[in-house]
């Protein structure tokens, strides 16, 4: 949900406006629903690029690692509304030294990207805490009827023995950018795609994967169209039968897992592309879980909180409906979406800014030595500075706003899906 994250992505991942038919439904082998698919491909094309450089890190990871005390940050008195720059940069890099111990009970997905590799160390430090680790490795890429599947380079067979020695399921991204009309009407490129990703699990030794397509399929019309919205559906619930046929002896479901990832509910009303209960409901049975993006709530154009917690609440409403209605017994099967990254955004005429890091977080605080200031409507802290005439809002994560994010969904019985571990500073850890 799903950045980039890139995921998972613009920063937020945002699937366009729905398209609004003017005629007559087309039938998915006519020449309009083709032209449906070819038109947006622009915009998938810069809605992709956009996704990667909202999540890319502007500067390299810290190049050492944490520093060990005796006390948690619970008992060093560090999760807090009045919090200062100073102890933040006093504190950041010191971690509890019973690093194995869970304060979270629900599993944990957490992402690891090339781009920012302190997340391939901080996932064997903390891999106790972690029941999922997903590195972003593929790219499933069509070129007429060709398939491939694009990222093999990334696998580092030691990283994944070790993760999955010490307990976590290492299940690799893949992103299904394959041109949907290949895929979804066609029996053998869609069966093809399957046994790509299939076969990649089983040569490889992995536990299963987390698949991103719901964006795509946004941004080709293919959600719009009742008819193609079931055969996409039928896909994920394909893939996910054949990964179930495949025994794993690292997983307590006894086979190979399909997490699939899907975007935060718009809070202004669902849309048809907006992955709703009854697209949960079709594929429960099919799926181990799923990764909903609650993130990236605000952008440049609409400066502010990156994950509101009346937004979070929203969404896991909308998608489960009322607490205690018969859809929250899938509550289990959500990880609820948290970021590890923030933005700086420009008080200027046409807006603008960026995502940062942690490293780019403790620089600014070094450098302009802020006051933070705590948002209870969203309940995230945030501080304002000013560079060359022009003010800057920072969002970036907190010891208080995680927990209070962690209580959330502790709350609600989600697990959590960390976007991504590399971006966020050493002392999150603790309370996991």
């Amino acid at each position: 949900m799903p950045p980039r994250r890139r995921d998972r992505q613009s920063r937020r991942d945002p699937s366009p406006s729905p398209s609004r038919p003017s005629g007559p439904r087309a039938s998915p082998s006519s020449p309009r629903l083709r032209l449906a698919f070819i038109v947006p491909l622009l915009l998938l094309l810069v809605l992709t690029a956009l996704h990667f450089t909202g999540r890319l890190s502007r500067s390299p990871s810290y190049p050492q690692m944490p520093r060990k005390t005796p006390l948690s940050v619970h008992d060093r008195g560090l999760v807090k509304r009045q919090v200062s720059a100073g102890e933040i940069l006093a504190e950041h890099a010191r971690i509890s030294e019973n690093q194995s111990r869970r304060h979270f009970p629900n599993p944990v997905l957490a992402y690891v990207t090339p781009w920012n590799s302190k997340g391939y160390d901080m996932a064997k430090l903390f891999s106790t805490k972690l029941t999922h680790v997903s590195p972003v490795w593929y790219d499933l890429k069509s070129d007429g009827n060709k398939l491939s599947l694009e990222g093999q380079h990334n696998y580092d067979a030691g990283w994944v023995s070790e993760l999955q020695n010490d307990g976590s399921l290492v299940v690799p991204r893949v992103v299904l950018e394959a041109f949907p009309g290949v895929v979804l009407l066609k029996k053998k490129p869609r069966d093809k795609t399957i046994e790509l990703i299939v076969s990649e699990c089983r040569d490889k030794g992995y536990d299963g994967v987390v698949l991103e397509s719901w964006s795509r399929w946004a941004a080709y019309g293919v959600l719009d169209d009742p008819e193609l919205r079931q055969l996409a559906l039928q896909f994920v619930k394909q893939l996910g039968e054949a990964l179930h046929s495949l025994s794993s002896k690292s997983s307590t479901r006894n086979h190979l897992e399909l997490i699939y990832v899907i975007p935060a509910p718009r809070m202004e009303g669902p849309n048809n592309q907006d992955f709703g209960p009854e697209d949960l409901l079709q594929l429960a049975d099919s799926v181990d879980g799923f990764s909903l993006m609650t993130y990236d709530f605000s952008g440049p154009q609409n400066p502010g909180p990156s994950a509101p917690l009346k937004w979070i609440q929203y969404s896991l409403t909308t998608l489960l409906q009322a607490k205690g209605s018969a859809s929250q017994g899938h509550s289990h099967m959500i990880f609820l979406g948290m970021n590890f990254y923030g933005n700086d955004f420009l008080f200027s005429k046409g807006g603008g800014g960026s995502s940062i890091t942690g490293r780019d977080f403790i620089h600014l605080l070094e450098k302009y030595k802020p006051s933070l200031q705590w948002d209870d409507k969203s309940s995230e802290h945030f501080f304002i500075y000013s560079d060359k005439g022009v003010r800057h809002a920072v969002f970036y994560p907190t010891l208080l706003s995680l927990s209070v994010r962690l209580d959330e969904a502790q709350d609600w019985g989600t697990g959590l899906s960390i976007w991504e571990i590399g971006q966020g500073l050493d002392y999150f850890f603790d309370v996991l």
